[in-house]
């Protein structure tokens, strides 16, 4: 990146200039990504709707993507330059990697990338907006951590939930009523599905689960182990089981009253 900043600035996503437009730019939006810890590790997850205007732009777009071995990113915002930015934030911590012999820290890598939205905060004050979440692995201190952003890069960990997209709110309040520290992972794989459905259910740019054309949340597991996907079949099988309960509780699962 620093490279690219002394030779050609042009190619960094945050620097290229925009052609004169009237109004708001058009461009694919990410909506709702979610993330919980448990004992062990983090789960990240996201829906596969992007959105163009009140228009549905693509139905199953990936949102998150390993970021190394120990970590991965969920994008919400502009599509085209989120992807782009999680491409270079990979690339910067393999030739870390490389270069010094050893990995970044989790939190020199949640530093990186709270930079590198920063050098967007021109794009965003136009309209393209990246705004991720990362999550992984800390081996330092054998726990799985969150951190959250806004437009310009400013960083905050999050403790035990958090969501980001247009959906958040919503499915922050689902993980809100459902979360406890001792959950297990296949809890946790359970809790996020049940938050993106939750959030699909209030808000028209985040999809929920669509049965009809195999199209289901992209769920993955940050742990000890390493990064994971669940598997089509796994993802699957929790989005039916949930769609299951819900034709019997609509409005999903409640908290247990003290």
């Amino acid at each position: 990146m620093d490279f690219l900043s002394e030779h050609s600035p042009e190619m960094l996503p945050g620097k290229r200039v925009l052609p004169p437009v009237q109004g708001h730019v058009e461009a694919p939006h990410g909506t709702t990504i979610v993330a919980a810890t448990f004992p062990g590790g983090v789960v990240l997850a996201g829906d596969r709707r992007a959105t163009m205007g009140n228009m549905i732009a693509q139905r199953d777009i990936e949102k998150v993507f390993p970021a190394d071995e120990y970590s991965a990113v969920g994008i919400a915002g502009t599509a085209g330059l989120a992807v782009e930015m999680v491409k270079l934030f990979q690339l910067e911590l393999e030739h870390f990697e490389k270069v010094e012999g050893t990995t970044l820290s989790l939190e020199g890598k949640a530093n990186r990338l709270s930079t590198m939205i920063r050098g967007n905060l021109g794009m965003a004050m136009q309209g393209l907006a990246v705004v991720p979440l990362f999550a992984g692995y800390d081996v330092d201190r054998d726990k799985g951590r969150i951190f959250s952003y806004d437009v310009t890069g400013g960083r905050s960990e999050e403790h035990g939930y958090a969501a980001t997209g247009s959906g958040s709110i919503f499915a922050r309040g689902s993980m809100k009523k459902l979360y406890r520290e001792d959950l297990t992972e296949e809890q946790t794989t359970t809790l996020v599905v049940q938050a993106l459905y939750d959030a699909a259910d209030d808000d028209s740019a985040t999809g929920g689960p669509d049965v009809a054309r195999r199209i289901y949340p992209i769920v993955t597991v940050i742990s000890d182990e390493g990064f994971r996907r669940l598997t089509d079949a796994e993802s699957s099988e929790i989005a039916r089981s949930i769609l299951e309960r819900r034709l019997e509780q609509p409005d999903g699962p409640r908290a247990a009253l003290l």
